[in-house]
């Protein structure tokens, strides 16, 4: 950011990431049980309680209605969340540092850190003007009610503050990292602990000090700073509308000016757009990651700086440390309701075959779109256009080539639905119907792509979430996957029966100009594998009965009923292993599906997206669009309609 009074006057230059391998992974988290971590914060407690009204009674004192709590939890939030994080992805050495209340909010902080194995030596209480940071959270019949906040009127002691950084002197000497994490004005960083902080920092140099704090970030100078995108354009002197998401380019602009003015690593994090780092050595971006499911980000924050942290205790680049810290908050969002952490074995899961989320701004603004000269092809990754001669080919099948299956999530909609509700379903009241349809369709949209077998498993956790449904009545994936396939194939069926008497053509089912490419593809002696999500016996007879099962020489695969055995991710794991470094220059794979796409991108290959209308059948569908481009397709295009241009470019002309 050279202009300080516009962040958008020029774009750095950002370095490619290197991701980090699953063997290189699981030797960092080798290293974490013998990292030594020293926390001084805000620590928090969030407070559960869950009341069910429907055991409520009429108090003979007030004459108000009771709200009975049927269950409560306890857990640490702020710098509490960081050590909980901290502990349970492996580290034996973590020291807390800060400030409690007399008071069972207290107590309760420092029993559930002694239980982690937490050193809690160093927490302090002051018993007057101080009552422990806790947040109140009653959820009333599932609903999250207004919270109640305990700390508000804090005022630090001197007497406390000077004890505390009489503490931090010696502890820092005994650590790897020093994490300073703020959560609140009122909270344990006065303007006498931070003056002590800051000459603390100065004084030790071989420590590594990370600060996240929301509102004194600019006090540290000489710390390794975590903040959010806001935050960074506060720092910069551009406050931004909180409700607004900051520009990529205003980030990039900020890390670097923060980087120049002093001289210290910046991580921003961008929320489910990913990470930007950025030090002496320039800018790096880190992707968001795909998840499937329902999140909840009460605690994304932590669980970035926590791993963070650790990696960078353990010797790590600041690239390879904040990916993992991308990996713990990828795990800890789909923990609802609670702030949760996560165990080296989730990180593992994750991070070992990371699906990210590529280019969400032009994904989600196609005025940014750039075409081919004279076509409808959009080019998303300038970098890979026209330089590849391709020798193999794997297409996905529904809505790339075929659309025999259009329309598929007409029917696992209320298949879904019906799921959810069981027996419930006639009688619902209609919040309740319309909630569980609208999570259905946010789902589905989610998902699309994917093995029906994995949206399956995602429909048993549905069915779990919403409670209408006796456990013992719960299907298997596989039940329910049946269900839905026998509806499908009604229909489906019914339009093969219409090919093979001649009421229809393939091409009254197939993408526009889709069988000539294919036919082209193949006389020019290109290898095509057809790899769908859809049940291997069912896609090979729809291929046969489009007349083109003999195109693909390479051969057609598809689902074989295990969630692990996914069709394309084996198909390209195959074709890999047969082509060898130099041949995968060659590969190109086409789909309309995030998946075919991810995993094309992640091996190196070409991934052009189809964007297309299955109901048309040729045109943009500018839904897919997006999801093939977060997927990281580096062309799109909507059909094969303008077929002479789009052999030209992939050079068959």
């Amino acid at each position: 950011m050279n202009d300080k009074n516009n962040p958008s006057a020029t774009q750095p230059a950002i370095r490619n990431l290197v991701p980090i391998g699953a063997g290189e992974l699981r030797a960092l988290l080798a290293r974490i049980p013998n990292a030594r971590v020293a926390v001084l914060g805000d620590f928090c407690l969030d407070i559960y309680w869950f009341a069910d009204t429907t055991r409520g009674e009429v108090s003979v004192e007030t004459g108000l209605m009771t709200q009975p709590v049927q269950a409560q939890r306890y857990s640490p939030a702020g710098a509490g969340n960081v050590v909980a994080n901290l502990v349970a992805l492996g580290c034996r050495h973590v020291s807390a540092m800060g400030v409690l209340g007399d008071d069972p909010w207290g107590r309760e902080q420092v029993r559930i850190l002694r239980s982690l194995g937490v050193n809690t030596d160093d927490l302090l209480t002051q018993s007057a003007n101080w009552d422990t940071l806790a947040y109140h959270k009653p959820h009333l019949d599932g609903r999250e009610d207004n919270r109640f906040d305990f700390g508000s009127f804090n005022v630090l002691a001197d007497a406390v503050a000077d004890e505390l950084l009489l503490r931090s002197r010696a502890r820092i000497v005994q650590s790897d990292v020093v994490i300073i994490n703020e959560q609140v004005r009122q909270g344990i960083l006065s303007e006498r602990l931070r003056a002590g902080l800051v000459k603390l920092i100065a004084a030790n140099p071989r420590c590594i000090f990370v600060v996240d704090s929301r509102h004194y970030s600019e006090c540290f100078t000489g710390a390794c700073l975590k903040i959010n995108g806001h935050e960074a354009m506060r720092l910069c002197g551009e406050p931004q509308d909180l409700k607004v998401d900051v520009l990529r380019v205003d980030v990039l602009g900020a890390a670097e000016a923060l980087v120049a003015r002093l001289g210290k690593p910046v991580v921003i994090t961008r929320g489910s757009r990913g990470l930007v780092v950025c030090d002496t050595n320039g800018i790096c971006e880190i992707p968001g990651t795909q998840v499937l499911g329902r999140v909840d980000t009460v605690g994304a924050g932590d669980s970035v700086l926590s791993g963070l942290a650790l990696g960078l205790a353990c010797g790590a680049t600041l690239e390879v440390a904040a990916q993992l810290g991308n990996f713990v908050a990828t795990v800890t969002i789909q923990k609802v309701n609670q702030t949760g952490t996560a165990t080296p074995e989730e990180v593992m899961a994750v991070g070992a075959d990371c699906d990210y989320v590529y280019r969400p701004e032009l994904a989600e603004d196609p005025r940014q779109a750039c075409y081919h000269a004279g076509t409808e092809f959009e080019i998303v990754n300038p970098q890979t256009f026209g330089k590849r001669r391709i020798t193999c080919a794997i297409f996905d099948h529904d809505g790339t080539i075929s659309t025999l299956r259009e329309g598929w999530e007409k029917i696992m909609e209320p298949v879904m639905v019906r799921a959810v509700l069981g027996a419930r379903y006639a009688t619902a009241d209609e919040a309740l119907y319309h909630r569980i349809v609208n999570r259905v369709r946010e789902f589905i949209e989610k998902t699309t792509g994917v093995q029906t077998l994995v949206q399956m498993e995602g429909l048993v956790a549905l069915v779990r979430e919403f409670d209408c449904v006796p456990a013992s009545e719960i299907l298997t994936a596989q039940g329910y996957k049946k269900v839905f396939n026998d509806a499908l194939m009604t229909m489906v069926s019914a339009r093969v029966e219409k090919l093979r008497c001649g009421e229809l053509s393939p091409e009254d089912f197939a993408i526009k100009n889709a069988i000539r490419f294919l036919q082209h593809l193949h006389a020019a002696g290109v290898r095509m594998v057809l790899a769908s999500g859809t049940d291997q016996e069912d896609v090979i007879d729809e291929a046969k009965a489009m007349g083109y099962a003999d195109l693909f020489a390479g051969g057609i695969y598809g689902s074989i009923g295990n969630v692990h055995h996914e069709a394309k991710r084996v198909v390209l794991d195959r074709i890999l292993r047969d082509l060898g470094p130099a041949g995968i220059a060659g590969l190109a794979t086409f789909g309309d599906g995030p998946v075919e796409m991810r995993e094309s991108h992640k091996r190196g290959g070409y991934a052009v997206g189809i964007a297309s209308d299955e109901i048309r059948r040729f045109g943009l569908n500018p839904a897919k669009r997006a999801r093939l481009i977060r997927a990281g397709a580096d062309l799109v295009i909507p059909d094969f309609s303008q077929l002479d241009q789009l052999l030209e470019l992939l050079g068959f002309a």
